[in-house]
């Protein structure tokens, strides 16, 4: 039985889950911007935007954990760690902050309000599965 009290692996699994969103909303929030100041033929629909989002999402994200990762351990073991042990995460993550964009503005439109609250859910939505992970297996990302 895991123990949900604990504050040290609250303040780690919060350290994670922030490193984690930092990456994802990188690459998540640049192709939002991108196709809202460079209308597409191709990618014209929300639907199209938010799922090329939510991939450029989890690219950043692991190629900044991996890079992270690397300064500890060497690039292909960091690369495995960042897909392995956040994959699930940044998965939940990027669908929660898109899902919060389209409910709050009807799209994939970034607006300096919605932003934040973005942001809060995407790191909301991950965080007991990180403080989960970090507890039972002791493993962390950073």
């Amino acid at each position: 039985m895991i123990s949900w009290k604990c504050k040290h692996t609250w303040k780690k699994s919060a350290q994670n889950t922030a490193w984690c969103l930092l990456g994802c909303s990188i690459g998540d929030f640049g192709t939002i911007f991108y196709f809202q100041n460079n209308p597409s033929d191709i990618f014209n629909t929300t639907t199209s935007i938010m799922t090329l989002a939510i991939i450029n999402g989890l690219i950043t994200s692991v190629a900044l954990e991996t890079f992270i990762l690397s300064r500890q351990m060497n690039f292909s073991e960091a690369l495995k760690t960042a897909l392995g042990m956040s994959f699930i995460s940044m998965i939940a993550m990027e669908i929660a902050m898109n899902i919060t964009d389209v409910i709050l503005t009807g799209g994939a439109i970034l607006t300096w309000w919605a932003m934040p609250i973005m942001l809060l859910v995407g790191f909301l939505t991950p965080w007991p599965y990180n403080y989960w992970r970090l507890k039972k297996y002791n493993e962390s990302c950073h």
